[in-house]
């Protein structure tokens, strides 16, 4: 079972999250864009209130663009526009392939890194994973206050200090209580983007970066992505790994724009 969040009306719009969160990170922009689009905020498998994965099938991008391409199934839409950031972002690219979607707006989408820059991705997040659990009331304290914020989430977030002052608590006890965040990271060293086989030419592709990412840095990734989706919309924000805070009108409008 796929938990997911409905609002809107028009075409269905399927909004995909990144590793460790759920679909609650997409709210400062589902008000916007559920003025045009019926909206389908999805908690990805293993994450949020959603079943993990089969026990046999490991937690990697093209499994759960598979399992994603099934749940359009059974929920009833035929080729929706997905939007996705980072883990989420890349789904979106492998649904492409499959054929399955009518457009893709990728968001600081993982698997344009070196080994070493996965390595580095991977040590970052799992580090929050194996926090260990005696000191975890101290760091949620400290994620209340609004140095703390910036400390624990510079990496992830462009402007910390904007966040909601209940949020960063909310993202870690949701990381820590996901069974998919150790093994989906784990399972990130058998990705990386591969455009020998080709996305589905009928869906336009939009990338749009975080200039001011320090995950999945903007300075050596998104030239990547340019050079191995040619065909794709390349865009910068002014913002960081997770923009929805950071500028939520700007990505509120990239998505719609690559919608259109």
């Amino acid at each position: 079972m796929i938990a997911y969040h409905r609002e809107g009306s028009g075409p269905p719009l399927v909004l995909l999250h990144g590793v460790g969160l759920s679909w609650q990170i997409w709210r400062p922009v589902i008000g916007a864009l559920a003025r045009d689009f019926d909206v389908i905020a999805c908690d990805s498998p293993g994450f949020g209130r959603s079943e993990p994965l089969a026990p046999d099938v490991a937690p990697t991008i093209p499994a759960y663009a598979e399992r994603f391409a099934a749940f359009f199934a059974e929920i009833g839409i035929e080729r929706p526009h997905v939007a996705g950031n980072s883990m989420g972002g890349a789904i979106g690219l492998e649904l492409a392939r499959h054929g399955v979607v009518r457009s893709v707006c990728a968001i600081s989408p993982a698997g344009f890194w070196t080994p070493a820059e996965r390595a580095f991705c991977q040590r970052s997040l799992g580090s929050l994973a194996s926090f260990p659990h005696a000191l975890r009331p101290a760091l949620l304290a400290l994620a209340g206050t609004r140095a703390g914020r910036v400390a624990l989430f510079w990496q992830t977030f462009g402007r910390p200090a904007l966040m909601p002052a209940d949020e960063p608590a909310r993202i870690l006890r949701n990381a820590w209580a996901s069974p998919a965040l150790t093994p989906a990271l784990d399972a990130f060293s058998a990705y990386a983007f591969d455009a020998a086989e080709q996305l589905d030419a009928s869906a336009p592709v939009t990338i749009g970066w975080g200039v001011h990412d320090r995950l999945l840095p903007y300075r050596t990734q998104a030239p990547r992505a340019r050079a191995l989706l040619p065909r794709a919309r390349h865009l910068a924000l002014g913002a960081g790994h997770v923009p929805v805070f950071d500028d939520p009108a700007a990505v509120a409008e990239l998505i719609c724009s690559a919608a259109a």
